[in-house]
């Protein structure tokens, strides 16, 4: 059993991650042709939207407020595929691909969060939203083994 003077432990990185996807899923929308990967890509925006406010409280817990950054590594990612797009014959795939790998990003961090001590209510959130991230990567692989070529 957690002791009540545990606190909260890497959330904030979690939400750094998830907010830099949400941009990075946004702008991949605007770039892509397939109606069903536009759809998969607003899916996934939303759902992590949904993550973030439910880790805000705890970002709080964490740090004495929300958390309003994003990810370094993810935007590195997003400027990298805009590059890399630009020379792809199909971009879509290259859209897929790198997003893929940004879910891989969220399971990581969210993997990193819970290998730490956690309040209860902290570890029920993140155990929660780490099964989910898990069902939307899983989501991602798929798709990327449909649009390779």
């Amino acid at each position: 059993m957690l002791n009540q003077t545990t606190s909260v432990e890497k959330v904030t990185d979690v939400i750094q991650v998830m907010k830099a996807g949400v941009e990075f899923y946004n702008d991949a929308i605007e770039q892509v042709n397939d109606t069903f990967v536009k759809n998969t890509f607003r899916k996934m925006a939303t759902n992590k939207e949904a993550a973030i406010q439910a880790l805000q409280p705890l970002a709080i817990d964490e740090q004495g407020e929300i958390e309003d950054g994003t990810s370094l590594a993810v935007d590195s990612r997003k400027m990298y595929t805009k590059f890399a797009a630009l020379f792809a014959s199909d971009e879509d795939y290259t859209y897929v691909k790198q997003l893929e790998e940004v879910e891989d990003k969220v399971l990581e961090v969210l993997d990193d969060a819970l290998n730490q001590e956690q309040p209860v209510q902290a570890l029920n959130t993140l155990t929660y939203i780490r099964a989910d991230a898990q069902l939307l990567h899983d989501e991602m692989k798929a798709l990327q083994e449909q649009t390779k070529h």
